[in-house]
């Protein structure tokens, strides 16, 4: 812990608010909720110290009512992404001057003030936009990205006071640059505090910032810069911009101040990224850090020891809250012969109590995938399942965008380990189950392991300590975030870094100093109190 004058407020986890019937948080979200589904909204990029409109206006709708308008956002071009990459390069030097201190304090700010008068406000429009519930809003929304942002703090403090030891005579140091040039952060749809992280933390280290939000999450993402704006975020500091992919691709990785991307995303998207920043590495000032989280293709594995009533709860949790559409979801799972029945019969009945609809009513477990692309792409897996001779569907397998894009839970029961659901990550509400031999637990460890490119999450669940043990070190390069006993979905800021390795991303641990320092590039110092004034070494003396 850092000491002296690197003190700060020590950060702990912000309480999760539980929205009970009659709480007064329940009827402030429902007041925010009724305000902003009562009003259209225009939505500006935010470039330097200008608010950009254009006349491309695009609508935004809630996915579970899409043929209601939020509002609607400006797209941009690659002329506002080079006014962006031009207002972050000219913010830079006086952002990365700006003591830390000042930097951390408007970072807390903004924690304030999304834990307060904020919150309401960012809760719904994560379920508006997102079309999450309110608890899974309120863990996304409000509690984690109030987390990243105090934790990066007292994180950030930490890597300063990390210094060298100094002999006698000279005084060693370690300055934390920022990067030379500009960061991309590009921001997935799925959680708002992603979305808000990916920016901050590399500012927070004096970094400038262009950033991209996925289409679906500009509702919320504008929310967010109105709080770092009322935080004190100087302009220019972080530029968001409206624009395709391929749009801001083609500006950024071209330019010869592009310094790093923060990343969250689909892993061919990622590969590509990295494949068009190695082919363009000569342009650069210098080699660009490369960040990204991306796909996954989480298990539960189940041993016969286990209890089944815990693994089912872990499979509804774990595979259907928020649609499935969690990068650490449950989608496939390995469950022994003696369990199935049972495991089957719990889940069967917990997915019976369902209720699917609109975010607004809060009896609704389930909620809308994020749009009709998404829908198609999760309704064509369903339907091959179907067809398939090795598939049986055991709950759900509906499927209805008449009003909004609603997927019933769908559990697959598959005779066939390798069968596509099995592999492919779907990013809805889809698990893939495998019944396995109770006596072949240790081949189907290595089944699992060399099934999916992705190693992200995953879960061993067993009574049996020797089995669990087991499991841990077979499955070591399976899953950068491992679970024992529990869903692979949840990590908390500041007790389990998040990151996974192999097709799902660089694990750099989102939420912990490791990222942190990826947005720095140390100076070392040496000085001398009393240089020398003699070239020669004592053991240059005649005997």
């Amino acid at each position: 812990m850092a000491t002296g004058f690197f003190n700060v407020p020590t950060p702990t986890n912000e309480p999760v608010l539980d929205y009970a019937p009659g709480s007064k948080e329940r009827k402030e979200l429902q007041a925010a909720l009724a305000e902003a589904r009562a009003q259209q909204i225009d939505v500006p990029m935010y470039i330097g110290d200008q608010e950009v409109s254009t006349d491309n206006k695009k609508p935004m709708s809630p996915p579970h009512d899409h043929q209601h308008i939020l509002g609607h956002f400006s797209e941009g071009d690659a002329s506002h992404v080079e006014s962006a990459i031009d207002a972050a390069m000219a913010a830079k030097a006086a952002w990365a001057d700006l003591s830390w201190e000042h930097r951390a304090s408007i970072f807390l700010k903004a924690a304030e003030l999304l834990a307060g008068p904020y919150r309401a406000k960012i809760n719904a429009a994560t379920m508006l936009g997102q079309s999450k519930n309110a608890y899974q809003a309120e863990i996304d929304a409000a509690c984690e990205f109030i987390d990243f942002l105090r934790f990066n703090v007292q994180y950030m403090t930490e890597i300063y006071a990390q210094q060298p030891n100094s002999a006698k005579g000279i005084w060693n140091r370690v300055e934390q640059r920022p990067l030379e040039g500009f960061v991309f952060a590009l921001t997935p749809f799925n959680f708002t505090a992603i979305a808000g992280n990916l920016p901050t933390s590399a500012a927070m280290m004096g970094n400038t910032i262009v950033w991209k939000p996925s289409n679906t999450q500009i509702y919320s993402a504008n929310v967010l810069m109105q709080v770092f704006k009322e935080a004190g975020v100087p302009d220019g500091v972080i530029n968001l911009v409206y624009v395709s992919g391929p749009v801001a691709g083609d500006v950024i990785f071209n330019h010869k101040d592009f310094g790093g991307i923060h990343f969250t995303g689909s892993t061919g998207v990622f590969q590509h990224i990295w494949k068009t920043i190695g082919e363009n590495i000569f342009k650069y000032r210098s080699y660009p850090r490369i960040v990204g989280e991306t796909g996954g293709k989480d298990f539960i594995m189940v041993h016969k020891s286990s209890d089944a009533k815990e693994v089912a709860t872990a499979i509804s949790r774990g595979a259907f809250e928020y649609q499935g559409q969690k990068c650490s979801a449950a989608s496939r799972a390995y469950i022994p012969s003696n369990l199935w029945d049972d495991v089957k019969a719990y889940v069967q009945a917990d997915l019976a109590t369902f209720k699917m609809g609109p975010t607004e009513d809060f009896t609704n477990f389930i909620n809308a995938v994020i749009d009709e692309k998404s829908f198609d792409n999760i309704a064509k897996y369903i339907d091959d399942a179907k067809a398939s001779p090795d598939v049986e569907v055991i709950a759900g397998g509906n499927y209805d965008k008449s009003k909004g894009y609603f997927v019933e839970p769908t559990v697959l029961l598959t005779k066939d380990p390798k069968y596509t659901t099995m592999c492919e990550e779907i990013f809805g509400p889809v698990i893939t189950i495998y019944v396995y031999d109770e006596n072949e637990f240790e081949s189907t460890l290595a089944l699992l392991d060399d099934t999916s490119p992705y190693a992200l999450t995953g879960s061993i669940f067993g009574r049996d300590r020797y089995a669990v043990e087991l499991a841990t070190k077979r499955l070591e390069q399976s899953a950068g975030n491992f679970y024992i006993n529990d869903k692979p979905t949840g990590a908390v800021v500041g007790q389990q870094p998040f990151g996974g390795a192999r097709g799902s991303g660089t694990n750099d641990k989102a939420g912990s100093m490791i990222n942190l320092l990826r947005w720095v590039s140390p100076r070392t110092i040496k000085e001398t109190f009393v240089p020398p004034t003699d070239y020669r070494y004592p053991f240059l003396g005649e005997d």
